[in-house]
């Protein structure tokens, strides 16, 4: 099952996060994955909190937050702008998209829902928000998995390509085959076909009169990605000092050289490859993501609170 659990995030943000759980009825007759839980165990489960990726938003996080939800309480936080959380306007002289503002709204996740010590799990422009809490709090954080994301700044081209990418779909859709076609299959970014990515946008568009479209405003994602592109980000991963886990897909986007400097840099870091996987590595081959994250976290972050 999943519930939604409301945060209250920075300036006052409205946030969905959801946690997933499935949890075996009581008694003798009770069968694994039978009935939802009712309230919290007598001994609460370390928590386990999942950060998406840009677009993204915690459904995505699904498969990989049942099998969590075993041994931990897993929970995924829409990020603002993001999902079912509000879209932030931001006051006179404040920028609502800021790095410190989406580490603030983990924080106060975290926080709020009684999950420290917590293991983050963070995608991509999740992942740099999990370490730099990481590194902001490390009291709050006992463990964290990096999933292909770069510490190197990426500079103003990449993001004149990713406006020009926004620029180039083919809004509205008439249907979600469509999209999952045009996202999976047709984009001219793709260099071969991504089924899984066909996947990933589905779940973030809604049906509108006329035709199917984004959740979310493309320009805002411009300015949620603008607050990093520019920047490196390797002070914050030296100050991490829990068990950090670096994970890329062979296909994705981290090289295997930045990822090894990461580990390198990272106090406690630890290196591991998901294959034949790309960006969406946990939606690519989710089993072989598992195989990956499991062993980390059961040496790091114990089952029992």
């Amino acid at each position: 099952m999943v519930r939604r659990l409301d945060v209250t995030g920075s300036n006052g943000l409205r946030l969905a996060a959801w946690e997933f759980s499935d949890m075996p009825k009581s008694g003798p007759e009770a069968e694994p994955g039978d009935g939802p839980r009712e309230g919290r165990p007598s001994a609460p489960a370390n928590g386990v909190l999942l950060l998406h990726g840009l677009m993204g938003r915690a459904a995505h996080w699904a498969d990989t937050a049942r099998w969590l939800s075993g041994r931990y309480r897993a929970v995924g936080l829409d990020q603002r702008g993001h999902g079912r959380s509000e879209r932030p306007t931001g006051g006179e002289g404040q920028d609502p998209y800021a790095r410190e503002e989406f580490v603030a709204d983990a924080e106060a996740a975290i926080e709020q829902l009684g999950l420290a010590p917590v293991a983050l799990i963070g995608h991509s422009m999740g992942a740099l928000t999990a370490w730099q809490l990481a590194a902001k709090r490390p009291d709050l954080v006992h463990a964290l998995i990096i999933c292909d994301m770069k510490a190197a700044a990426l500079g103003e081209q990449s993001q004149r390509e990713w406006e020009e990418w926004f620029t180039s779909w083919p809004v509205p859709f008439a249907t979600l085959a469509d999209v999952r076609r045009w996202f999976g299959e047709d984009d001219p970014a793709l260099e071969r076909p991504q089924p899984s990515r066909g996947d990933f946008f589905c779940e973030v568009m809604t049906e509108r009169e006329d035709g199917w479209g984004p959740l979310f405003s493309r320009r805002q994602m411009l300015r949620v990605r603008e607050a990093w592109v520019h920047d490196a980000h390797w002070d914050e991963l030296a100050r991490v000092v829990c068990p950090t886990l670096v994970v890329r897909g062979i296909d994705g986007e981290l090289g295997r050289a930045e990822a090894q400097e990461m580990v390198r840099v990272l106090p406690r870091g630890i290196y591991a490859e998901v294959p034949e996987a790309g960006h969406l590595m946990h939606l690519d081959q989710p089993a072989d993501w598992r195989r990956v994250v499991e062993p980390f976290l059961q040496a790091v972050l114990p089952a029992d609170g």
